[in-house]
C-alpha cells in the first residue's frame, strides 16, 4: 500500500498536545478507510504538522482527516522509505 507524507500549516502556531487529540481521533476513524497514521511531527511554533500514513491513496487518507477533526493537509506527497 503506498506510504504519504502530509503537511499542515496552522496560522499562530500549534500545541502538541492537541495534535495529539487530533492524531488520536483519526487513528478512531481509518479503519473504515483502510488507512493506517503511523507517526506525526509538530512545530509548534510554526504551526506545522507532518503526517507519515499507510494508504490506499491520497484521497482516503485526507478523507480521514476531514471526518475525524476537520483539519484537512494542505499537501500531501507519496513517499518511499529510506533509511
Amino acid at each position: 500500500m503506498p506510504l504519504y507524507m502530509d503537511v499542515h500549516r496552522l496560522d499562530g502556531g500549534v500545541s502538541v498536545d492537541d495534535v495529539a487529540k487530533a492524531h488520536m481521533a483519526d487513528l478512531q476513524t481509518q479503519d473504515k478507510y483502510g488507512v493506517d497514521y503511523q507517526r506525526y511531527w509538530v512545530d509548534e511554533q510554526e504551526g506545522a504538522i507532518f503526517c507519515l500514513v499507510e494508504a490506499p491513496s491520497a484521497d482516503a487518507a485526507t478523507t480521514v482527516h476531514r471526518e475525524a477533526h476537520g483539519l484537512v493537509a494542505e499537501e500531501i506527497f507519496e513517499v518511499k522509505e529510506g533509511s
